[in-house]
């Protein structure tokens, strides 16, 4: 029993595997009976119901379609705002690059400009201390010359005097050789004072040709001196962009002003050193 059962199963399952798919196309091939029953406006009704579902589900579609779309186009705004935005922000950044690249450019400028006015400065101030120095050491020789000069005056203040004495002696020299000559046996007494006075005439004579001689050349060399005096003084007055009111035949006041400047130039020297050693410490 159990047995037929099982070759009855069996011989089902071979038929469904068999023919199971062939029945089902040709089932569908095949109208149905039920559905030859119906009757033609049936089908149109059922043609237009499913028409109908057809409609609604394609304006269903079509609506979600047309909110995508909308969605999209919103989306697409939304991009395009954020894009031009993205320019705008790459645009302003390009220009901070820029500004700061031309920042960058006009720093290094100035600091090149400042580098090289620090250089400038630095060669005038060598430049300065070189005459500065050269000034000084004029300055000293001047100082000298004038003391020379001072001297050289006081000679020729005396020289007057001198003259005059020399001019009785010579006097008396002629007036007591004509004596001489002609009688000499009243001033043999005085023999010897005559030839002290003689000496004495020849020893001034000589003194008063020498200073004739040296005041000729001390007068050469002070004008020397007064020309070196009033070039560096236009120098000095060049240096400083001034017009002075000093005389060109003061020369005591030209060397004050000389000093002065030495003076000036060696301050300026010297904070110069000493901000220079306070960079190099920091």
């Amino acid at each position: 029993m159990s047995l037929g059962i099982m070759e009855e199963e069996d011989l089902a399952e071979y038929f469904r595997l068999q023919y199971g798919e062939r029945l089902l196309q040709l089932r569908q091939k095949f109208p149905n009976v039920e559905e030859q029953s119906e009757s033609p406006s049936i089908r149109l009704l059922e043609k237009k119901k499913e028409a109908k579902i057809m409609h609604q589900a394609m304006e269903h579609k079509k609506q979600t379609f047309q909110r995508r779309m909308e969605t999209l186009n919103l989306r697409w705004e939304e991009l395009g705002v954020k894009e031009e935005q993205l320019k705008a922000h790459i645009h302003k950044f390009e220009q901070f690059i820029q500004e700061n690249d031309q920042k960058r450019i006009r720093a290094l400028k100035k600091a090149n400009k400042e580098r090289e006015l620090k250089r400038q400065r630095l060669r005038e101030l060598a430049k300065a201390k070189q005459e500065m120095n050269a000034l000084r050491l004029e300055h000293q020789r001047l100082c000298v010359k004038l003391q020379d000069y001072a001297y050289l005056e006081k000679v020729v203040e005396n020289s007057e005097v001198f003259r005059s004495e020399v001019v009785g002696l010579r006097w008396l020299h002629q007036a007591l050789g004509s004596q001489l000559f002609s009688d000499p046996s009243p001033l043999a007494p005085q023999f010897e004072e005559i030839h002290e006075v003689i000496a004495r005439y020849k020893t001034l004579e000589s003194r008063w040709a020498h200073i004739q001689n040296t005041a000729a050349k001390k007068t050469l060399l002070l004008g020397t001196i007064k020309m070196a005096t009033l070039n560096l003084f236009q120098i000095v007055s060049r240096q400083l962009k001034e017009t002075t009111q000093e005389s060109l035949e003061d020369t005591h006041k030209q060397l004050d002003l000389i000093q002065q400047f030495i003076q000036d130039l060696s301050d300026i020297w010297a904070e110069v050193k000493k901000k220079e050693q306070q960079q190099f410490r920091v």
